[in-house]
């Protein structure tokens, strides 16, 4: 009787093992085999503007690391939205990512009640990557050299002087919108899908001024088509000495700049999350690449996961108490 029982557990176990078995080979593991075809990067900006400066060399920098091609899909509109929002509803399986900036996750969902996702929820936050002050710059044919005659210039010339934004909503109509309130001028804005666009109508002359992050900014200075009268950040840069704060200027504490985070849709598996931290990481601390954006303006600001959520959310209450404060409301 005892050999039965035996042998009928030792079946029972060996059945229980096979089912096991075929159950973990039939069940889909994406961590396993990624990548197993090309990885999307979606930025929901057009094309030519700060995020992509950062996105398309770390594309190509991942793309050699893990032998598979990394896409760069511009998924333009609605403030970043429309594309954030593709990548919040993609499998998480680290085929589908988004390399996206503040506007879409922290000013944004500040001024406009309908965001399609949760900017924290609904996404795996990978690491920041960089992070740039804002340039306020203006078109080189106006008499304006300084913060002060800006702002007599737009105040007395009204129907001449226009303030290209990226975006209704966008960090960058915040900044104008605080620096107007706060010196008691009412710029007339322009809003534009993204960087690109309204850096290229400044430099045409059918705007003519601007706030975007340095890394757009500073090439179309070196060229002599933009002139930079101040920047947005806490102190001057090293490599611009001579070009003095906003806060200099007369506006103690203003400081506006921009940065891009690295996401995956909620659910990433963590080892694929780790594998495009550490290689990003890896990339952007290298001495060459920390050199190159640190001479447009930018800084690497690489993080955790846990600490760029929490960064987001810092980032998220200080728009929400500014949009309060000034009483901002976009159409």
């Amino acid at each position: 009787m005892t050999l039965n029982i035996n042998n009928k557990f030792k079946k029972t176990l060996i059945h229980t093992f096979l089912g096991l078995l075929a159950g973990a080979i039939c069940t889909p593991s994406f961590s396993q085999t990624w990548p197993n075809k090309p990885v999307r990067i979606i930025i929901p900006f057009a094309p030519g503007g700060a995020t992509d400066a950062v996105a398309r060399p770390l594309a190509a920098r991942l793309q050699e690391q893990f032998g598979q091609a990394f896409i760069i899909e511009n998924k333009v509109g609605a403030n970043g939205n429309i594309g954030a929002d593709f990548v919040a509803k993609s499998a998480p399986d680290g085929h589908t990512l988004l390399i996206a900036d503040l506007g879409t996750f922290t000013s944004g969902p500040a001024v406009f009640t309908n965001t399609p996702f949760d900017p924290i929820n609904d996404f795996t936050q990978i690491t920041l990557l960089i992070s740039s002050p804002y340039g306020l710059a203006v078109h080189p044919s106006l008499p304006i050299t300084t913060v002060a005659e800006l702002l007599s210039y737009a105040k007395n010339n009204p129907t001449k002087f226009n303030y290209a934004m990226l975006g209704g909503g966008s960090a960058s109509h915040l900044a104008g919108i605080e620096l107007g309130a706060r010196a008691k001028v009412a710029f007339t804005f322009i809003p534009y899908k993204g960087g690109a666009p309204a850096l290229t109508d400044v430099v045409g002359g059918q705007s003519q001024a601007i706030s975007i992050a340095m890394l757009s900014t500073y090439p179309f200075v070196k060229s002599g088509k933009l002139r930079l009268i101040a920047i947005m950040g806490k102190e001057r840069l090293s490599f611009l000495p001579e070009i003095p704060t906003v806060a200099e200027a007369g506006f103690p504490g203003f400081v506006a700049g921009q940065w891009q985070g690295f996401f995956g849709p909620k659910g990433l598996p963590k080892d694929i999350l780790e594998k495009l931290r550490t290689e990003t990481i890896r990339y952007l601390n290298s001495p060459e690449i920390k050199k190159r954006f640190a001479d447009l303006g930018g800084e690497v600001t690489t993080t955790s996961s846990e600490e760029m959520a929490k960064f987001i959310i810092d980032e998220k209450n200080k728009f929400d108490r500014l949009v309060k404060e000034h009483q901002i409301k976009v159409d």
